[in-house]
């Protein structure tokens, strides 16, 4: 009988069902899930029966133990951002190979515990940037790869939170800046991997500006908007109002936060225009690559729509593409796929579609097609990522898989972002991360 590879997860929010429930099936018959470890026990429970298990989980103080115990030979880290370098290294000073949800992690000083911590025990990071993997993302760096507009000199890059996803970073504990970095790391960190990895090329000097234009209190009252109520679940006062979330209304959410808050206080569902919200939700960045390309880049979480626009402008002509993308809120299989929870929100699918357009320098412009999927979250591409993260090895021309080093790549250009909008200065990666 072939021996199991044994995963153990810690972190048993939202984010962790998609790598459960790829253990569980696709590929059960080369893994097994043996343990959890979360910081709240009830969470766990709740996480368990979902779909009838019954695993031995842990507190983070008996981390060791659990790997010790079930010989445990990787972890998943989907906790909060923060924490995610402090599982990641004792892991791997416990003998594990680990994959990390993304951002690997938030800050300098973790990141660089996390490099040394994987020089010197030589165990393999997976962090797993799924967007590399959708097929529209794919066919960009296939293209941009052949040469098909040259050089790339310049690229503009617009990202679009609408107002049910972009609302929810601003309920949950991402709106805390130490928790997450920010959005220009907790969800930038997406697409300054995809830059990194189309233009094979890494950030070299970074300048942006930002700030907290449209949730939060003050930009409420200012409006003449105020919301005066603490959390959506259970108040009168959030009954009318369109960015409140009702966990009552949604069986997922209330197991697996709104009944565990007595274990560790956290509630999922805090106003969007409360108080204490330490992150931006409009940001524009300019980045300088070594290869000289530059890019302007632009997120906005209260947008009408979902999706992004990115143009690349080359030596020998221009290729754009188009996607706008379903509605969704954190909550059940791993927060790719739902637009619910919220009121006024839509429980039908709604299609991605996706326009790649080559405009050569001379002739009409061409309309590049695409294999689609709308099946599995981000655009297909979760179930391909999880192929590399728990099956064999695949030959990728494309170089698809991530590892530490893009990890720390991928966050820098959010931090130095970060650093910029705090000291209105451009901010060197040299300077400021020398390791890599």
């Amino acid at each position: 009988m072939k021996n199991l590879k044994k995963y153990a997860i810690v972190g048993t929010g939202s984010r962790s069902t998609m790598f459960r429930n790829a253990i569980l099936n696709t590929y059960a018959n080369t893994c097994e899930l043996v343990a959890l470890c979360d910081v709240n026990p009830l969470r766990m429970q709740a996480w368990q029966k979902t779909v009838n298990l019954d695993l031995p989980t842990y507190a983070p103080a008996e981390f060791e133990k659990m790997i010790e115990q079930h010989s445990v030979d990787v972890v998943i880290v989907t906790s909060v951002d923060r924490t995610h370098h402090e599982y990641i290294c004792r892991a791997m000073e416990a003998g594990c190979d680990v994959v990390s949800e993304k951002p690997m992690t938030v800050d300098t000083e973790k990141c660089s515990q996390i490099l040394e911590t994987q020089q010197r025990t030589g165990k393999k990071l997976t962090v797993t940037f799924n967007y590399r993997y959708a097929p529209r993302n794919s066919k960009v760096k296939e293209l941009l790869q052949s040469g098909i507009i040259g050089n790339v000199t310049s690229v503009h890059f617009e990202w679009m939170l609408d107002t049910k996803h972009g609302a929810d970073y601003f309920r949950r504990w991402h709106r805390d800046k130490r928790n997450s970095g920010g959005l220009m790391v907790h969800k930038s960190t997406h697409h300054f991997d995809l830059v990194n990895w189309w233009l094979s090329s890494r950030p070299e000097t970074v300048m942006a500006m930002g700030d907290l234009r449209f949730y939060g209190r003050e930009n409420a009252e200012n409006r003449g908007e105020p919301r005066f109520y603490t959390r959506g679940t259970g108040d009168a006062l959030a009954a009318n109002d369109p960015f409140a979330l009702d966990m009552n209304q949604e069986a997922d959410l209330k197991s697996l936060y709104y009944d565990c808050e007595s274990a560790d206080g956290y509630q999922r569902d805090q106003n969007v225009f409360g108080d204490g919200i330490s992150i931006e939700d409009d940001i524009g960045v300019m980045v300088r690559y070594q290869n000289k390309t530059v890019m302007t880049y632009h997120l906005v979480a209260f947008a009408p729509w979902e999706g992004y626009r990115v143009a690349f402008n080359g030596t020998k002509g221009r290729l754009e593409i188009d996607v706008t993308e379903k509605s969704y809120v954190s909550a059940g299989e791993g927060d790719h796929n739902l637009s619910r929870n919220v009121k006024g929100g839509s429980t039908h699918q709604v299609v991605e579609p996706t326009t790649l357009l080559y405009r050569p320098h001379w002739g009409e412009p061409q309309k590049i097609e695409l294999e689609e999927s709308n099946t599995g979250g981000h655009g297909g591409a979760d179930a391909i990522l999880l192929r590399d993260v728990f099956g064999e090895p695949q030959e990728d021309s494309l170089g698809r898989a991530a590892g530490h080093e893009d990890g720390a790549l991928s966050i820098l250009t959010g931090i130095a972002a970060n650093q910029s909008m705090a000291t209105g200065l451009p901010v060197k990666i040299s300077e400021m991360f020398p390791q890599l």
